[in-house]
């Protein structure tokens, strides 16, 4: 019975001399503070085009302008806020007709290899400030013939916006987009994209409908397949006289940092 005791109090005896160590040396130890820190600045590099229907800033691609030589696209305007891309609307070669007719725009091409997408239009914020924007379009005037021509006015025609989708992958709040623009070609502005304050930062696009398949002939008569979007048409009054010509017309696209309302 002693031994057992003796060894039970030995034992406790050790137990306790290191804890009283342990405690001694735990009260001599100090503590220091470090931070980590990070901060970010409006970015004014350029953004390029994304894919409309999968806007990831990482995957850009490369969209034809079929207004211009070469088919290259004119450059978006300067950062933090720009205007990164707009499409040309193309509604193709048609023949003369006396009665009114609809065209609708070739869908949205790429030098890069990238299947057809609808028409659109994309802006950038990087201000990060969530101040909010604006976006406008207009037509600066009637469509015109681009050669020396009798009829040189394309009178009464009109070109209509519609089926507008919003996208991004950005996680902050969305831009509203109007439903539907029908361009004025006195040179009114049109809203197309607002983005409320706290809303709308990051890369965001506007597109127009869905690219469908359809078969049109062509001035020897045959026939063609060809992706359009039918959501950006232009209508043609029978009455108005139409000469052998291309006629063209300009949109302007402009974009503020006021707020939308």
């Amino acid at each position: 019975m002693r031994k057992s005791s003796w060894l039970f109090t030995f034992v406790i005896g050790v137990m306790s001399f290191f804890s009283l160590t342990s405690t001694t040396y735990g009260a001599e130890s100090t503590a220091n503070t470090a931070k980590g820190v990070v901060e970010f600045v409006p970015n004014s590099d350029p953004t390029n085009p994304v894919d409309p229907e999968n806007p990831d800033p990482n995957k850009p691609v490369q969209p034809i302008d079929p207004t211009n030589p070469g088919g290259k696209p004119n450059e978006g305007t300067a950062g933090p806020l720009s205007i990164d891309y707009a499409s040309s609307f193309d509604f193709g070669k048609n023949k003369i007709s006396n009665q009114d007719q609809i065209y609708y725009a070739n869908a949205q091409r790429y030098s890069d290899g990238h299947s057809d997408t609808a028409n659109y239009v994309q802006v950038t914020d990087n201000r990060g400030n969530n101040a909010g924007w604006q976006l406008t379009v207009k037509q600066t005037n009637q469509l015109t013939a681009t050669s020396p021509t009798l009829n040189k006015i394309l009178t009464g025609a009109q070109i209509t916006i519609e089926e507008s989708h919003v996208a991004s992958v950005a996680k902050s709040k969305a831009p509203v987009a109007a439903a539907k623009i029908t361009l004025n070609p006195s040179g009114s502005e049109s809203m197309v994209m607002s983005a409320k304050v706290e809303s709308g930062s990051g890369t965001w696009v506007d597109y127009w409908g869905k690219v469908e398949k359809t078969t049109v002939s062509n001035e020897n008569n045959q026939k063609e397949a060809v992706n359009i979007t039918k959501a950006v048409s232009l209508s043609v009054p029978g009455i108005t006289p139409k000469d052998a010509v291309k006629y063209q017309t300009n949109l302007i696209w402009t974009l503020s940092d006021t707020p939308a309302n």
